[in-house]
């Protein structure tokens, strides 16, 4: 009897054993992988929805430049992405902090498999790929107008490999910045910052737009078209960066949509006060600078952060935009720079001022303003830190590709494309007909 009582203990013991090695091993949850296809569709969409609010805001012989533009983001870096990109952000082992390697180039290796946390490692892929593809799409918005169309194509693969995918690996793929402790839930730094240097960077190497092309939006609906497809396909940018469908990810719904509600009303009422109306282009450039401010704190700060947050974008997007550009005299199109460089600025110092242990549990930080003590000034310093290498580097390599492109294919249009519309010249397509068919016509 005794012998049977050490072998029902034995096989007890190995019970248990054997349940805990299968627990410790990465496997896929159903639901979390759901919600991040899920939420990869919805950021994938954020690219049309862009391509939309940028191109109702351009000049109305520039409306298909623009559109197919942004649209050739999706197919280049789509592209890149399974080649390089994505080992170079997220590659097996990391170099000096600065890069990933090329260990998993064209995804080798990478089964259908292979896990990623809670989700399949191809759900990762796809889903950081939609990131790389609007990042790139971003700051196309800045040249609207006079910029070549085939230097284009090759500044957006270029771009990508040198700019975004580093800046990437530095935050999230195990570089130094993510390993100092510089906090970026879902891109402020990575995404907006990264995107918004680059702007600048290029309009000053292109230079400005001849007066005479300067125009009025060419349909304001199709803005506000643009700015809804953002802010819908944004809750996947944000909420979908926890990886996984659970509290904080819904927790990351709320914070997006309360400070991103404030930010467009607080820039209505800044235009409304200051130039006397509020327009349906500020208020839905209003609603982008929160989504933009809100992305790096989404998952760090509570609700009432978030709206100090929005108000905070708000205001100083709206500035940054009429006054900083003015007063600067670089010709920034669609305010790119102004909404987000100043708004991812904004966002990356605000998540160092209202992160809180309540949001981030007890191995998080609160915040400058919700401490008030060493550990907030400390995280603070770590912000501004990221910010600043984010904004160094992103505008010297995007300089250094200007010139380079300038030098061997020529960056700008000529005078005599710029006059007669991109449309036209560069597409020979118009974005408008205004021709009247006759009546009876199949036309």
């Amino acid at each position: 009897m005794r012998k049977f009582s050490y072998i029902f203990i034995l096989m007890f013991v190995l019970m248990l054993v054997m349940s805990k090695m299968a627990w410790a091993e990465d496997v896929v949850d159903t639901g979390d992988n759901a919600w991040i296809l899920t939420c990869s569709a919805l950021v994938l969409l954020m690219t049309p929805g862009l391509a939309f609010f940028y191109a109702g805001m351009s000049s109305v012989k520039n409306i298909n430049n623009m559109i197919m533009m942004v649209f050739m983001c999706i197919c280049i870096v789509s592209v890149q992405w399974v080649f390089w990109g994505y080992s170079i952000s997220f590659g097996g082992y990391d170099i000096g902090g600065f890069f990933g390697s090329v260990s998993v180039a064209g995804l080798h290796g990478i089964t259908p498999d292979a896990v990623s946390g809670t989700i399949s490692e191809y759900t990762f892929v796809a889903f950081q790929a939609t990131f790389a593809i609007i990042t790139v799409g971003l700051i196309l918005g800045a040249v609207e107008g006079r910029m070549k169309f085939g230097t284009c194509l090759v500044f957006i693969a270029l771009w990508a490999t040198f700019v975004y995918d580093p800046v990437c690996h530095w935050v999230w793929g195990g570089g130094w910045a993510g390993n100092m402790g510089i906090l970026d839930f879902a891109g402020g730094t990575v995404v907006h910052i990264n995107s918004g240097a680059a702007a600048l960077a290029l309009v000053l190497i292109l230079g400005k737009r001849k007066s005479s092309n300067i125009r009025p939006a060419a349909n304001v609906p199709m803005v506000a078209l643009g700015a809804s497809l953002l802010w819908f396909g944004w809750f996947g940018f944000n909420a979908g960066s926890e990886l996984a469908a659970d509290g904080r990810s819904a927790f990351a719904w709320v914070i997006t949509n309360s400070a991103t509600a404030t930010a467009a009303f607080t820039w209505a009422m800044c235009e409304w006060i200051h130039r006397g109306k509020p327009t349906l282009v500020g208020l839905a450039s209003g609603a982008v600078a929160g989504l933009v401010a809100v992305t790096p704190a989404s998952g760090f700060v509570g609700p009432l952060g978030a709206i100090q947050l929005g108000i905070m974008a708000g205001v100083g997007c709206y500035f940054a935009c009429v006054k900083l550009k003015a007063a600067c005299g670089y010709d920034d199109a669609l305010d790119v720079v102004g909404v987000h460089g100043i708004g991812g600025t904004i966002g990356a110092l605000a998540t160092g001022l209202y992160c809180t242990k309540f949001v981030m549990g007890p191995d998080g930080v609160d915040g400058l303003f919700i401490g008030w003590g060493s550990e907030g000034l400390s995280q603070m310093g770590l912000q501004i830190i990221g910010l600043s290498a984010t904004w160094a580097y992103a505008f010297s390599a995007t300089i250094l590709i200007a010139l380079i492109l300038k030098v061997t294919m020529g960056l700008r249009t000529t005078e005599a494309q710029e006059d007669a519309g991109l449309d036209q010249s560069l597409h020979g397509e118009s974005g408008y007909s205004l021709e009247t068919a006759p009546v009876g016509s199949l036309k």
